[in-house]
């Protein structure tokens, strides 16, 4: 009788860790969240950032959601989504799109350079490179694609270094022929929509990020400084490229000019949840979370620079800035 009626060991052990966990999880923290819209490209660093963010805070629950960087703003400005923080692959679209009726400052705090992924088995991987990587492309049996530029950062920048790639090359009427070679059909919203494409056998080559390149673990080719738009000792000459694309408003455009890329990062105005959001950009901007964007194919800027109103910007986040 008492035997039946004495909790067992490993009942009492359950209830030990139950406690503990509930223990664990600070009463300001459980059931809070944090809305985070970023860039496809951000998507294995910040799937690794926002682990160990919520790690370091027990409770909070972290959604991400992940577009084309001109989709995200889109989501905040038309259709009014909810959101804390807002990463970009080109920190231009924050200043272009959100300022000034919803951001007020902007986080340079990532670089990146574009590339062109591929299969083992595409056709021209055993021989494709820097230098003839266009002839390749250009064969009949070859299918290439890249990401909408009126969505995707990573489709004007693929524009722009075609562009700089006639320049370069001195190869007259080369942006035209890619340009024709490549059809709607090879066309999606965000560059990383495109890898089940290129994985499934319907295009061979893709132009996209290098960092998404080393985080997929595909080949790729690596593409000369001047036309790569990574580094800033060719500013002058990225300057040479632009491309026209769809505006704020329907109807209205503007023009993207050649220009090293840099990501960006900011905490919206109507943020639901701001404390959490300011701390989140400060683990980013942090050792941490440079570790992770390192780890993850993409140089940190260190320190980071803010573009916008600076007296805007956070106590919190100022003393990690430029």
């Amino acid at each position: 009788m008492n035997r039946l009626n004495r909790p067992s060991a490993n009942f009492i052990f359950l209830i030990a860790i139950t406690l503990c966990t509930a223990a664990s999880v600070s009463p300001a923290m459980a059931g809070q969240k944090l809305i985070v819209f970023h860039a496809g490209s951000l998507s294995v660093p910040f799937l690794r950032a926002t682990a160990a963010f919520e790690k370091l805070n027990p409770g909070l629950t972290v959604e991400r959601e992940s577009a084309g960087s001109r989709t995200c703003a889109r989501k905040i400005t038309d259709l009014n989504r909810p959101c804390d923080v807002m990463a970009s692959a080109d920190y231009t679209v924050i200043d272009d799109l959100l300022f000034p009726d919803y951001a007020q400052w902007d986080i340079q705090f990532a670089t990146n350079e574009m590339a062109i992924m591929f299969r083992p088995d595409s056709p021209g991987a055993n021989t494709i490179n820097g230098k003839n990587w266009f002839s390749v492309l250009l064969k009949k049996n070859v299918a290439y694609g890249h990401s909408d530029p009126n969505s995707d950062p990573c489709g004007y920048r693929t524009m722009l270094c075609w562009q700089l790639a006639e320049k370069f090359y001195n190869r007259q009427g080369l942006y035209d022929r890619l340009k024709k070679g490549c059809p709607e059909k090879n066309v999606r919203p965000k560059e990383t929509d495109l890898i089940a494409l290129l994985e499934a056998g319907e295009i061979d080559y893709l132009f996209i990020y290098r960092s998404v390149c080393i985080q997929h673990k595909m080949p790729y080719v690596t593409l000369p400084a001047q036309i790569n738009l990574g580094s800033s000792a060719y500013t002058d000459f990225y300057r040479q490229a632009s491309v026209e694309i769809s505006g704020k408003k329907p109807g209205t455009y503007v023009v993207k000019q050649g220009m090293p890329m840099v990501y960006g990062i900011t905490v919206i105005k109507n943020a639901p949840h701001r404390a959490m959001a300011e701390k989140f950009i400060a683990f980013i901007l942090g050792p941490a979370g440079r570790k992770i964007m390192t780890q993850s194919g993409q140089q940190p800027i260190v320190p980071a620079v803010a573009t916008g109103n600076a007296d805007a910007l956070p106590v919190s986040l100022k003393g990690l800035l430029q």
